[in-house]
């Protein structure tokens, strides 16, 4: 069936891509289709439910290759589910007794939207497998083409997601600042809390790139300036298990030799026990329209510097998060380039009627496709046993 119009949206957090990618596949249309009409939904799934979007004019197809140097997203984001039919009405998106599925599926066909281009993590483009579900069950003939974005790289089975790199690279330089404070007082505790709710290749990812920076810089122990004080000391991410008094015994002969230490934390690792913490006081646990805990209330970090003060000794905790300040950059040149081929696909792979999102595919020899959505799911673990990162954690004396 040919297209004639195709309907671009983001949704979920931020990531240094969201920009790009949009950017990429008005200007992949423009290239290979040019009488393709795009609209933009705006805010995500809200602006599709509430029928918000916006033309993308001659003079947007002409200027598109200026949203690759910007972060955030120019058609907005929102986290919205459309199953969960309570969260919808709460918000206004829906009237009660409306079905969100329906409605998105009926702004759709009085669109006449015939490709649905979705940019966002694996809730996103769960989301999107549930609406073009819906719409072949009702004979509506929609194409949905997603693409992965999320800086955990966390997406079952994408082997990159979009954004990741740069969101890596963000966060070691957000470090480097941040980790100076280790001179503004004696017996510092610094914990760089970077996000990752169940997979921790961000912050070992994060945690990599600032320890290459140490190893490359000239240092004058002399006077102070001495690399172990800027290292990385502990890297703690949700698939291995925490073991306090062991690591607080190491750290504390950290502390103790160079008067500081200098945590990378997954906002996700010992998530279980803050919350296990809450519900034994009574408290309630707060979650998103997906059931998510929000690790932003919970605060994880807090209390992983509580319990490492006192055990180190600190006299002074820091805790620093480095996530907005990541997700939020303009992507790098590694994602950028990665970025390119998946919009060229996606958009390939819409003129042809081709539904999936698109990634190199772990299960399938990382080929660029369109991977089938009922494959689509997050939670992806880091594999914790690769080299890399066994190097790293022996380099900084992980047992």
């Amino acid at each position: 069936m040919p297209v004639s119009t195709v309907a671009l949206l983001t949704a979920g957090g931020l990531a240094p891509c969201l920009s790009s990618a949009v950017g990429g596949l008005i200007e992949r249309y423009t290239e290979v289709a040019p009488d393709v009409r795009i609209i933009s939904y705006q805010n995500g799934y809200a602006g599709l439910l509430t029928g918000r979007s916006v033309e993308v004019t001659p003079e947007v197809r002409e200027g598109a290759a200026l949203l690759h140097k910007f972060g955030g997203s120019p058609i907005g984001n929102s986290r919205v589910k459309l199953t969960n039919v309570a969260d919808c009405v709460k918000r206004g998106l829906v009237q009660e007794g409306q079905d969100p599925l329906r409605v998105a599926a009926e702004q759709l066909t009085a669109d006449g939207v015939d490709v649905l281009h979705t940019i966002g993590g694996d809730d996103t483009n769960t989301t999107a497998a549930d609406l073009a579900a819906y719409l072949a069950e009702h004979d509506y003939p929609l194409t949905v083409v997603g693409l992965p974005k999320t800086i955990d790289n966390d997406i079952i089975p994408i082997r990159q997601s979009l954004g990741a790199w740069t969101a890596a690279e963000q966060g070691a330089i957000f470090a480097r600042n941040v980790l100076a404070e280790h001179s503004s007082n004696p017996r510092m505790l610094i914990i760089h809390e970077v996000m990752g709710r169940h997979c921790g290749w961000l912050t070992a990812e994060t945690a990599r790139r600032h320890h290459a920076w140490v190893a490359e810089q000239q240092w004058l122990p002399g006077v102070g300036l001495d690399a172990r004080r800027w290292d990385v000391h502990a890297v703690f991410v949700p698939e291995l298990s925490i073991d306090l008094t062991t690591e607080s015994a190491r750290l504390r002969a950290i502390m103790d030799d160079i008067g500081c230490v200098n945590i990378f934390l997954s906002e996700g690792a010992g998530v279980a026990e803050v919350v296990a913490e809450l519900e034994a006081a009574g408290l309630e646990v707060p979650v998103d329209p997906f059931g998510h805990v929000q690790l932003d209330k919970v605060n994880p970090g807090a209390w992983f510097g509580k319990q490492f003060a006192a055990l180190l000794g600190a006299e002074k905790v820091m805790v620093q998060k480095s996530g907005y300040f990541s997700r939020s950059a303009a992507a790098g040149d590694e994602d950028l380039a990665l970025i390119r081929q998946c919009t060229e696909y996606a958009v390939d792979a819409a003129l042809r009627g081709e539904s999936g999102l698109v990634g190199e595919d772990e299960e399938r020899g990382h080929e660029l496709r369109a991977i089938e959505f009922p494959r689509v799911a997050g939670g992806k673990k880091f594999d914790v046993d690769v080299p890399w990162f066994t190097e790293l954690r022996s380099s900084i004396g992980h047992a």
